[in-house]
């Protein structure tokens, strides 16, 4: 698997990207600075990005720091260990307690390696998570993205770059994830890369950052 891991690894695949896909050149010119996005690989960012997803950034860190305060230390076997009640007080979803389970569990078991995903070809790190429940593509990408620095992923079912391709190219209507998933494979193969660049162009042209957060 090739790594995005240095501001200069991004700035050398943007070079590329523009090479290879002109119209990204005056999208990169409105552009201020495309950031690396990077944090620490293993459990604690995987469970970052499944706590803050489809909650406000404020909910997300206020459940992280009761995860922080319950859960000591903040590892898969104390969180098997907790139960309902601590997964309760900590303010996890159904659905999010049930994801966390299965998590878990696999890496208890050795069924998940986080440590080895990053040796493994980005196809197989990719399968690996998705087959656990509640851990769906977008997860799975974000992750391999922003904690093992994977060069050629790109998460195609975030709205915020649909609407950010719809803008840069004056698409009638916000591509969906099928769609856009055909649309990047033209960035090939510095697809997270190009992520990054619609997740800042969309920031410029909205004055909000929505990408993902890389730490807690």
């Amino acid at each position: 698997m090739n790594i995005i891991a240095t501001q200069q690894d991004v700035d050398f695949a943007l070079r590329q990207l523009v090479l290879a896909d002109s119209r990204l050149e005056h999208i990169r010119a409105q552009v201020n600075h495309v950031a690396l996005r990077r944090a620490s690989a293993g459990f604690n960012s995987l469970a970052w990005i499944i706590v803050s997803q489809h909650v406000s950034t404020a909910s997300a860190r206020a459940i992280w720091r009761r995860f922080e305060e319950y859960i000591i230390p903040l590892t898969p076997q104390q969180y098997l260990d907790a139960g309902d009640d601590v997964w309760r007080a900590i303010g996890l979803s159904r659905p999010k307690q049930k994801t966390f389970w299965h998590l878990c569990e696999a890496i208890e078991s050795g069924h998940l390696n986080l440590d080895a995903l990053q040796i493994d070809p980005i196809e197989d790190a990719l399968k690996q998570l998705t087959r656990l429940h509640g851990i769906g593509p977008w997860t799975a990408e974000v992750y391999m993205l922003v904690a093992q620095g994977a060069a050629d992923v790109f998460p195609a079912g975030d709205v915020a770059l649909q609407s950010a391709v719809q803008s840069a190219f004056g698409l009638d209507l916000r591509p969906d994830e099928k769609k856009l998933r055909v649309m990047a494979e033209k960035w090939a193969p510095y697809r997270s890369v190009a992520a990054l660049l619609f997740w800042a162009y969309y920031a410029v042209i909205n004055g909000r950052d929505a990408a993902p957060l890389a730490t807690q």
